[in-house]
């Protein structure tokens, strides 16, 4: 579609919203195409939840507690 640039000053935020759902629209001044508003592309993005899944191995200790620095948790805690 084809639309004055003028035009799309006055109507920016819908043609933009209009081009996010897949419209694309050529700018003209004084009836000659100068620039297009088409959707950008968007990378998929990958889930943050899981996103380092396989990356890396956890210790199986890592949850065995060190009685030391538990204690020293227990004697700064506030009442």
């Amino acid at each position: 579609m084809q639309i004055a640039v003028a035009e799309a000053k006055a109507h920016f935020a819908e043609l933009v919203r209009r081009a996010e759902a897949g419209e694309a629209f050529e700018l003209t001044r004084y009836g000659r195409p100068v620039a297009r508003i088409v959707a950008a592309d968007r990378p998929v993005a990958r889930p943050l939840i899981g996103a380092m899944e396989g990356a890396f191995t956890l210790p199986d200790d890592m949850f065995e507690g060190d009685d030391e620095i538990a204690e020293m948790f227990e004697r700064s805690a506030v009442d």
